[in-house]
Order: C-alpha cells, then structure tokens, then sequence
C-alpha cells in the first residue's frame, strides 16, 4: 500500500491495534479529523463505524469464508460483506464498493451486487429445505481430541464401527476435524444429520455408552452446532 499510495496516511485496524477502549477512540478521532486517508482492516472494521467521507470500501479476497464445507458460509459471508459494504457513503458523498472474488458467478456475490438480500436468503432457505439442513432438518457433531494422534484416531474409529442405524439418519466420518489441531490436541469428527422429528440426544447417549473412553481422550457433542469448524 504504501508503494501505490506513499503520500497516503494510513490506519491499520485489528483486535492488536485497538485492543482497548482509548486506542478505538483514538482511531476514530483521527478519522473523523481527517488525519487518515486509507483504512486497512480486518472484519473489526465492518462494525459500528460511521464515517462521512469514507467513500470507497475494497474486499479482498471475498470468498475465502465460502471454503471450509461451513453450513452456514454463504450466510455469514453476505453479512460480513453487506455491513462492510454499508461503511461507504455514509454522508452527503457517494460510495462505491469494490469486491475480489474467484467466483463472481456464485449466488452469494451475484446477491451482494444485486444488493438483493431478500433474494439471497430465500435462496439459501430453498437450498437448506431441499437438503434437509437447519432449520429444515438437524446436525450434531462429534469431536474426539487426544494429545496422541492415534489414540484420537482409533477411539474415533471404533465409534463409527459402532454408530447407531436407523431410518433417516445419516452419519458421515470418522475424519479429521476441519480445525484438525486445536491447542496441542488432535481432532476428528463424526457428523450426524437427521429429520427434525428425530430423537437425535437419545441416539446419541446410547451410542456414545457403547465404548469405553480412555482418559487421554476427550469428547466434545455439539448439537444443531452454529459453527461446524
């Protein structure tokens, strides 16, 4: 930035550089004095922020958060890019906003363009229904952790040799954990996906008393979880 732009004066914002609640003042002071021409930031910077004379707002690398098999990553990308995107002509001055994607074609950026939010949600809501994906239907997720990765590993193994049959319920795994290693600790997941009506707590206390636990392992039962990560 400072190669294209040397004269400019910039202003980096992350949860390092406003980590406290006189550095955010600080930095909105000096916006709103003017003394700041480029805003560099992370998702910190789409919140609560009204700025006049900011005018043009630039996405990089937008459907990053779209990898990762994250249920809700469409959803949670519009809404990050929508409130971004607001920042822009806030005043009495026009805004633009600029978006980098690889998949301009991908109905979460067309919606973005189109400024089409109820279009983009009644989409996802179709797409989730015909899946049968929440709300439509459930998920839970089965994490095994170990400091020993094939401790982690054959604990997993021999619950899906163990998983529970029945009618409308599918399980999928035992694989690495999308976050395979978290704080020192190997991970895999099993996922669990069924109807609504069905008794997925039960089927779950019933399977999970099937196997003896080593003490070196933990498991970690999200059920409908609002992360899958």
């Amino acid at each position: 930035m400072s190669l294209r732009f040397p004269e400019a004066r910039t202003a980096i914002v992350t949860s390092d550089t406003l980590g406290s609640p006189a550095k955010a003042a600080e930095f909105v002071e000096a916006v709103e004095d003017g003394l700041v021409d480029i805003i560099i930031g992370t998702q910190l910077v789409t919140k609560g922020y009204h700025f006049p004379n900011l005018t043009l707002v630039g996405v990089v690398d937008a459907d990053l958060g779209l990898d990762g098999g994250d249920l809700r990553a469409a959803e949670r990308t519009f809404q990050q890019i929508a409130q971004v995107a607001g920042r822009a002509g806030r005043g009495v001055k026009p805004g633009e906003v600029l978006i980098q994607t690889r998949v301009p074609d991908a109905p979460v950026m067309a919606a973005l363009v189109a400024n089409d939010r109820e279009g983009f949600y009644a989409a996802e809501a179709a797409a989730r229904k015909f899946a049968g994906a929440p709300p439509y239907g459930r998920f839970a997720a089965l994490v095994i952790s170990s400091e020993d990765i094939e401790i982690a590993r054959g604990v997993a193994q021999r619950l899906g040799e163990k998983a529970p049959v029945a009618d409308g319920l599918a399980i999928y795994g035992p694989a690495p954990a999308p976050l395979a290693m978290l704080r020192g600790r190997h991970r895999f997941r099993l996922l669990l996906h069924a109807p609504r009506s069905f008794d997925l707590q039960g089927a779950i206390r019933d399977w999970i008393s099937r196997i003896d636990w080593p003490t070196k392992v933990r498991l970690a039962i999200d059920v409908d979880p609002y992360s899958f990560v």
